[in-house]
């Protein structure tokens, strides 16, 4: 018998029985089951499973945390249960019939973005640590940079920008690319989409940002300019939308045995034509507004209340996934806890007018990114924001505040 042969075998039998799993498959820490009639399985008794550390319904899916382990119980399951599991699409899929417009909208942006996210953390680590290498000064009693100092850091330094400047000012090729991935359309017109967004040709956003006056394409009747949307998320996902719709309209109407040719021409140059005349100046306008109304609110008068409403609705959205679904849902008072914590040092950080030189990565490396002048005040910021949940949450436990009052784990957002 297995480590885990016990509890697969009664989570089996929790889950409804074998009749009742529809598809199932794992990620890295969580068992995820389409279950035919969801009401059958019996939540109280699978989280009290030893081996359990927490379950919840989510994009029709009930996901069931193991934790680090869960390929090894994973496996023991499919042993017992004698099912065979199926890819992680599959299983994605099939929840969609248990999912409204909104969840499955939200689902499939999560998608677009997820192939994202390595990239975006080493992204985020490397700007941090330019910043620290070429604008704090800690040498010479805070007189001199590092770069300024030791050739090899700048040449480190220099270096580092070309990766970079690859993730963030190309982040718009990664989009139209994942776009195209998610929705099942070609691929290699996806990375080629997205580079007519950031050509060399073009004059550059940040060019733009600056005032400088952009070249055009003249049609005769008609000048386009020729701007480039480097870092730009909302215009990437605009063309990336509009060239799957497009190629899977023209697989539709123009025979097999022209496709190869006509469908790929017609799906990208329309496209990038309206990337260039309309998604992209439309998406420039929706993002230049988002940050216009958060730079603002953070900079206004009421910056602190901005700050604190940011902070405290921005902390369920970084808590670890084992964290969140394990204790801080399950028992509500942490939630809560960690979510005044983060309010306060929001407040604080805004207050103090903490600035970053750069995108970085959040949590306790995020000090790589601060201005020099600003850091400790982070630091502190950092503390209250670990100190004040801690301390929150024995007092609330102490006092018996919210105590009984676990969520649901049903959790049905719209």
């Amino acid at each position: 018998m297995g480590k885990y042969t016990e509890d697969a075998q009664k989570m089996l039998e929790l889950v409804g029985g074998k009749e009742n799993i529809s598809a199932v498959t794992h990620c890295v820490t969580r068992m995820r089951f389409v279950l035919v009639d969801p009401k059958k399985a019996d939540i109280p008794k699978i989280e009290a499973l030893k081996s359990v550390k927490g379950s919840f319904t989510q994009a029709g899916q009930f996901q069931v945390i193991v934790g680090n382990d869960v390929a090894n119980f994973y496996n023991e399951f499919a042993a017992v249960s004698g099912i065979e599991g199926v890819s992680k699409d599959v299983v994605k899929q099939s929840a969609k019939s248990n999912m409204n417009f909104a969840q499955r909208l939200l689902a499939n942006l999560a998608e677009i973005f997820a192939p994202l996210i390595p990239a975006l953390v080493v992204g985020g680590l490397i700007l941090g640590f330019r910043n620290f290498l070429e604008a704090v000064p800690i040498l010479n009693g805070g007189e001199d940079t590092i770069v300024s100092q030791y050739q090899f850091w700048a040449g480190v330094n220099h270096f580092l920008w070309i990766i970079g400047e690859a993730i963030f000012h190309f982040l718009p090729v990664g989009i139209t690319w994942s776009v195209a991935r998610k929705f099942g359309t070609t691929q290699i017109l996806g990375i080629v989409l997205g580079i007519t967004l950031v050509s060399p040709q073009l004059l550059n956003a940040y060019g733009v940002a600056g005032g400088a006056e952009a070249p055009f394409w003249d049609f005769g009747f008609a000048k386009v300019d020729m701007i480039g949307y480097q870092a730009q998320v909302i215009p990437a996902m605009l063309a990336g939308f509009t060239l799957v719709y497009l190629e899977k309209f023209f697989k539709k109407i123009v025979p097999d045995y022209l496709s190869m040719i006509l469908v790929p021409f017609f799906a990208l140059v329309p496209t990038v034509l309206l990337a260039h005349i309309v998604l992209g100046p439309i998406g420039w306008v929706i993002g230049d507004a988002i940050s216009t109304v958060v730079y603002g609110g953070l900079t206004s008068a009421f910056g602190w209340l901005f700050a604190s409403l940011f902070g405290f609705l921005y902390a369920p959205l970084v808590i670890t996934e084992p964290a969140m679904f394990g204790i801080n849902i399950k028992y509500i008072y942490p939630f809560l806890a960690a979510m005044i914590g983060s309010a306060i040092a929001a407040i604080v950080s805004v207050s103090s007018g903490v600035m970053a030189n750069s995108i970085g990565v959040g949590g306790l490396p995020g000090f790589l990114s601060i201005q020099p002048k600003y850091i400790m005040v982070f630091v502190l910021c950092m503390i209250i924001a670990v100190v004040v949940p801690f301390v929150l949450t024995i007092f609330f436990d102490k006092k018996g505040i919210l105590k009984g009052k676990g969520m649901d784990f049903k959790l049905k957002y719209f």
